[in-house]
């Protein structure tokens, strides 16, 4: 294409949203419906993720340390337990703090362990990776002065196996609704093409080359998508700020959270919008072709 036609062009699409009114506003309705969709999947399911990583990243291995070991023996047990290959950080919690977690997870019962508590000091453990967990706490139960290196073994590898093949799930779900989005938003533009086939075969007919007919509708595509964007990128900003107000102060109390809207709302838009432009343009381009051959 050369640059003094680029002006041509331009004017020449908006010239055909404004003159296909109707058709316009058709195509353009299908691209925000298709997008509200694909915006609202895309902010749970990436939320979801976050939230499968924290759970992931929640998951710590307790070493507890022999009874008979003494504060020098500790010591040279946590030195060796740093140097084990995957160990991201080894934290110590006294028999006395275990025991006012256990009373604060199962109740006043457990209080009566106070007098004579028969817990083991412990040090919390976690991996640099969730799914080197297992082999790190496999490793420290081999060290001297271990009782048990535990993590909850089996509820654990349930936990790792059902959220990956959730992200899997996810994975195939958000390629079948781009698909979808394709296949509608470009047999929208394909009928609003139909409706002027006669004045792509005059234009053809006049000696017009196809990449002169096919430009214009092409920048219509990508206007399209653009126009169709906005109400989806608005009800983003809107609906996720108001969402994440109401459900983050809620897994305050947890190590959950959503991800912050700023900045995944402004990167979510952006991805709409980018969405919305490209299959605008690739419907325009494989609708048009078929009525290019005269």
């Amino acid at each position: 294409m050369k640059f003094r036609t680029v002006g041509r062009h331009i004017k020449e699409s908006f010239r055909s949203l404004y003159r296909n009114g109707w058709m316009t506003f058709a195509a353009a309705s299908a691209v925000t419906v298709t997008l509200i969709l694909v915006s609202v999947f895309f902010s749970i399911l990436i939320n979801m993720n976050k939230l499968a990583s924290d759970v992931e990243n929640d998951v710590q291995i307790n070493v507890h340390i022999s009874l008979g070991a003494n504060q020098k023996q500790e010591d040279e047990l946590k030195a060796e337990i740093e140097k084990v290959s995957g160990v991201a950080d080894v934290t110590f919690s006294s028999k006395d703090q275990q025991l006012k977690k256990l009373v604060g997870a199962y109740g006043k019962n457990f209080e009566l362990f106070k007098q004579d508590n028969p817990l083991h000091d412990v040090f919390v453990v976690q991996a640099k990776e969730p799914e080197q967990t297992k082999k790190v706490a496999t490793k420290i139960e081999k060290l001297k002065h271990v009782d048990d290196a535990e993590y909850g073994e089996k509820t654990v590898d349930n936990l790792f196996n059902t959220l990956k093949w959730a992200r899997y799930a996810g994975v195939v779900l958000s390629i079948g609704l781009l698909l979808t989005a394709m296949f509608l938003i470009s047999n929208t533009i394909k009928i609003a093409i139909f409706s002027r086939r006669r004045e792509i075969e005059i234009m053809k007919l006049v000696g017009a080359t196809n990449w002169f007919i096919r430009w214009p509708f092409i920048l219509e595509g990508a206007w399209l998508g653009l126009i169709g964007s906005i109400i989806p990128v608005i009800l983003t900003f809107v609906g996720y700020i108001n969402t994440y107000n109401l459900v983050n102060p809620k897994l305050a109390t947890t190590s959950l959270s959503l991800l912050s809207p700023t900045p995944f709302a402004y990167e979510l838009s952006a991805l709409i919008i980018l969405i919305g432009v490209l299959i605008g343009i690739w419907g325009s381009a494989i609708s048009i072709r078929r009525f290019l051959k005269v």
